[in-house]
């Protein structure tokens, strides 16, 4: 993180395919090449866990913190290692090109899943790494495979309306149901061993051409998940299993009720008494898939917001501070090299910069939040930066830089963005002009969404907060990655001394 590098963010999602979904196959490889062709040195994606209807299919909002989402499975790659025929992937619904469609390619992922995982078990097992995988994940693995089991069984209620017995693990009943729905918890196994399989085949090949891969953890994990129903211990639950509080952040200049996420609190204390094991194995694991590790929600690290779970709004809520030190030097202990980059978005209070400055953490910086008032001090003005950060035209959750200029600044932001450029600039070209400002800011490392590369409108917008429709969708185009973006991209990187 000490030298100065550049990189693009881009979500496997939004990878062109033809299986209505981004995914691990062949224009993975060939993105690759284009970063390496352009002289980026850095893949910054979104989290990899499985993503549901009922949560928007976010990939901050899923059912397991360790498990791989199905969905972006190549087709091709199951054709490559032997598992399918090429008339297996065959598509016999029309899947988009410029979207996602996560309904109908759900539908067509899980058919030729269950090809192959019909021609595996036709194979030898023992031809393939598959017991070694199981082996060395079981201590998320088989929760995760009975919990998506009895799911499925149980007709996609959440785990606290399952019966008694299996709501709270009674052993007993904890080894019938793992006896009566083996087979669908072994199908499940093989499906996560092609996830991790595809996905570190793909990892080695960016790796090869000198490239990084940021990752990203979220800070909390969603009630309904295979974390909460195996270690209820870790969160704060009622004698019913239910949330006695939820997660959110108060009210601000943004919403007079604050935000309610609604994820389980963790139970910090007893988190410090084990060690903070379940935080090991966490991030242990992501530091398999991911180079850097991106913490989202930083400061909930220090301190979050804990709101009563019968609160309908994040209003009556409370901070409660978090043992951030001792659980710092803890993972530092286990991991003392650990590439980390804090997510510290929004307003930051003296004792979360006190963690960020005793661990050095990079911190982020956003283009589009420098030119509000009072730019001489405003934090994310790049004359303000120390080398020790990461500057972003923006993140998933934000427009696109054009899509920011047309519909969401007023004429006095425009007048302080002139200002500090030194001269005027419209919607044809600001986009370069903030990508030229981060490249040649002192900044280590400058990352630039995909979007704004492109220099797309407000269409190509991944993420509204607050809004559970129309986001996760938006796909590249192979023809988008022309010669001239190649070039000019190339160009930029060299001069401000990048790559």
């Amino acid at each position: 993180m000490n030298k100065r590098r550049s990189g693009i963010l881009l979500h496997i999602t939004s990878l062109p395919s033809a299986y209505g979904i981004g995914d691990f196959g062949p224009f993975a490889y060939k993105f690759i090449d284009f970063l390496a062709e352009t002289k980026q040195s850095l893949w910054q994606i979104l989290p990899l866990n499985p993503t549901s209807q009922p949560y928007g299919n976010s990939p901050y909002s899923s059912c397991s913190a360790f498990a791989g989402n199905h969905i972006v499975i190549s087709p091709d790659m199951l054709v490559e290692e032997g598992l399918l025929a090429k008339q297996d992937i065959e598509c016999n619904r029309r899947l988009p090109n410029d979207r996602t469609d996560y309904a109908n390619t759900t539908i067509y992922k899980d058919g030729i899943l269950q090809k192959a995982y019909n021609n595996f078990q036709i194979q030898k097992k023992e031809k393939h790494d598959f017991p070694l995988f199981c082996e060395q994940n079981t201590h998320w693995l088989d929760d995760y495979t009975l919990f998506i089991a009895l799911k499925e069984h149980f007709q996609g209620k959440v785990w606290s309306d399952w019966p008694a017995e299996i709501k709270y693990r009674n052993a007993d009943a904890m080894n019938e149901w793992r006896e009566k729905l083996k087979e669908r918890a072994e199908k499940e196994r093989f499906v996560q061993y092609i996830f991790f399989k595809q996905w570190h085949k793909l990892k080695e090949y960016c790796n090869k051409k000198n490239i990084q891969i940021i990752g990203d953890i979220p800070i909390y994990v969603t009630y309904d998940s295979a974390d909460v129903w195996s270690h209820p211990e870790l969160f704060k639950l009622d004698k019913n299993e239910l949330p006695s509080f939820v997660a959110g952040v108060p009210p601000d200049y943004f919403s007079k009720t604050g935000q309610r996420w609604g994820n389980p609190i963790y139970t910090w204390d007893f988190h410090k008494e084990t060690g903070f094991l379940w935080w090991i194995k966490r991030i242990e694991h992501n530091m398999k898939l991911f180079d850097i590790v991106r913490l989202d929600h930083f400061r909930g690290f220090v301190a979050y917001w804990e709101i009563p779970a019968h609160e309908e709004t994040a209003i009556n809520g409370a901070w409660v501070e978090v043992p951030a030190e001792d659980f710092f030097t803890t993972i530092f202990k286990h991991f003392p090299n650990l590439p980390l980059i804090a997510e510290d978005l929004g307003t930051i209070t003296p004792d979360v910069k006190l963690i960020m400055q005793t661990f050095q953490f990079p911190d982020m910086k956003l283009l589009l939040f420098a030119f509000g008032d009072d730019v001489a001090k405003n934090p994310y003005a790049p004359h303000n930066y120390e080398k020790n950060c990461v500057v972003y035209t923006g993140t998933h959750d934000n427009n696109t830089i054009k899509g920011w200029f047309k519909n969401e600044i007023n004429g006095e932001t425009k007048k302080m963005l002139f200002n500090y450029l030194g001269r005027e600039v419209s919607e044809t070209n600001v986009c370069r002009e903030l990508i030229r400002l981060a490249m040649m800011s002192v900044a280590n490392t400058a990352i630039i969404p995909m979007q704004d590369i492109l220099e797309l409108d407000e269409e190509a917008r991944m993420n509204l907060p607050a809004t559970t429709e129309n986001n996760w969708a938006w796909r590249l185009l192979p023809e988008q990655l022309t010669p001239s973006v190649t070039n000019e991209l190339r160009e930029i990187t060299g001069i401000y001394g990048r790559g």
